[in-house]
């Protein structure tokens, strides 16, 4: 079915999109998988091209343009080249809510220029060595004296890690008011007590920097307080967390597409017992079946994006676009896998790669059992 999602604006910001992942990133990415890390000159060349902090007000360097579909274009292209180290999606889809809607003035014109042009490359501390989809049971504190917080604690699996300038933690401000003493502190590279442990080695995406992050009586301005009030984070975060479940779904299916498109291919060229293998019924069934599941899912995304755009995308929504995409995602590149055969083991096939960078994200942005339950209680039982 024809998708009709995009206007003329959006194809053509995928043209330059396209040309830049050609140009700056495929050559290199391989290398980056070796060194663990992608290079900052990255993001800035990325922030001259204007891929960054679309949502961010022209006078702060942005694009002063609320339109997730420019965020989803470039989570397209950057999963078609399979380029997993760039936290571009990080940045962009998740902490630009937080960074653009949760500021006050001074701190729009303190970060924001930054953001917009790549130069201040951000993360999120949300999960910690004993918590993860449970944001309740975060340990990491911060004590308010005069006119700082004095921070302590841990977090760990940080996408961006190393690379980040700013890094916003949740932390409690009063442990003992449950979901209302938690809040949203910015903690900056270079203050002191602030230390990145270990580039963290994963099973997959390999290039993207995911660390673990310490704070040892780190004094934090509490000008660097989000939303300018107390007590708030576990709501801003619940409030942007839709946004970023969308962003992972855009990326399943996105990884699903590209990977079932190589695979038919592979099919179609490939021969055993002296024809094609996509002449063997039961590879043809497999891949009507993979097409027919990724297609329906691209439109419920797609779909999830109009409603994100015009403010209504719900909570709801948004978990059973990522649970059921992201399964999806795992399942597709699997099966493309087994139709590679042995080749589909050997790294030099995209294939392979895929599968190994597919699999955390029925983890991150919430398991499927967490997306579950949300949905489950959505029934009132």
């Amino acid at each position: 079915m024809r998708r009709d999602l995009f206007d003329e604006e959006h194809d053509l910001f995928r043209e330059t999109v396209r040309e830049f992942m050609a140009r700056e990133v495929v050559p290199h990415h391989a290398q980056w998988e070796k060194d663990g890390i992608v290079p900052r000159e990255v993001w800035k060349k990325a922030g001259e091209l204007g891929m960054f902090g679309f949502s961010v007000p022209e006078e702060y360097g942005g694009s002063g343009i609320t339109d997730f579909r420019y965020n989803m274009v470039i989570v397209e292209e950057v999963i078609r080249v399979g380029a997993s180290g760039l936290g571009f999606g990080l940045h962009n889809d998740i902490m630009a809510p937080y960074m653009v809607d949760l500021t006050d003035d001074e701190q729009k014109q303190r970060w924001l220029p930054g953001f917009a042009s790549g130069e201040l490359i951000t993360a999120i501390g949300m999960t910690e060595p004993g918590a993860g989809s449970d944001l309740q049971g975060i340990r990491t504190t911060a004590v308010r004296e005069g006119d700082h917080y004095v921070v302590n604690g841990q977090k760990t699996f940080i996408t961006n890690g190393i690379n980040s300038d700013l890094v916003v933690v949740v932390a409690k401000t009063d442990p003992s008011a449950g979901a209302r003493g938690t809040s949203l502190l910015v903690v900056e590279r270079g203050m002191e007590g602030f230390t990145r442990g270990r580039n963290l080695e994963k099973v997959g995406m390999h290039a993207q920097d995911t660390a673990e992050l310490f704070f040892d009586n780190v004094r934090v301005p509490v000008a660097n307080l989000l939303g300018g009030e107390e007590g708030q984070g576990f709501f801003q975060l619940m409030n942007n967390l839709p946004q970023e479940r969308l962003s992972i779904a855009v990326a399943a299916v996105a990884a699903a597409e590209t990977v079932l498109e190589e695979t038919i291919e592979y099919c179609r060229n490939r021969t055993a017992f002296g024809r094609s293998i996509g002449k063997f019924q039961n590879t043809r069934f497999l891949l009507a079946e993979l097409a027919t599941e990724v297609e329906i899912a691209r439109h419920y995304v797609d779909k999830c994006v109009r409603a994100l755009n015009a403010k209504e995308l719900t909570a709801v929504d948004a978990a059973k676009a990522k649970w059921w995409t992201t399964e999806l995602q795992n399942k597709v590149i699997d099966r493309c896998v087994q139709l590679h055969g042995g080749y589909g083991y050997m790294l030099e096939y995209p294939v392979a790669k895929a599968w190994l960078d597919s699999r955390v994200q029925t983890i991150y942005g919430g398991t499927t059992e967490i997306m579950k339950e949300i949905i489950g209680r959505s029934f009132g039982f």
